[in-house]
């Protein structure tokens, strides 16, 4: 019965200090960029998504043909634009920025 209480003891200053540092979340931000070469079909699409998406902090992806962007949600306590740059030449692509801001709540 100890061993129980001393459980549940735990567990609630566990959530109490959770809930205190918000769930150790961090604001994401987006990343919008152009690419160079320009994406002009599919398999561009593809070969970002399949790369950029193993760097640590990425969340999500969107690409878009038509208007030539890519759009990165992704956490700042674990990547930055200098990264998320430097995986973009590694593939064959050099970034432009066109903004990186906090994701709107």
């Amino acid at each position: 019965m100890k061993r129980l209480m001393m459980i549940m003891m735990a567990l609630l200053v566990a959530i109490g200090v959770s809930a205190h540092t918000g769930g150790g979340k961090k604001e994401m931000r987006v990343l919008v960029v152009t690419t160079t070469p320009e994406m002009h079909c599919q398999n561009c699409e593809k070969k970002i998504k399949e790369n950029i998406r193993f760097e640590p902090g990425v969340k999500k992806i969107v690409t878009s043909l038509e208007k030539q962007q890519v759009t990165i949600t992704y956490n700042p306590a674990k990547t930055d634009v200098k990264k998320l740059t430097e995986a973009f030449a590694k593939i064959g692509y050099e970034v432009k920025v066109l903004s990186d801001q906090p994701v709107k709540k």
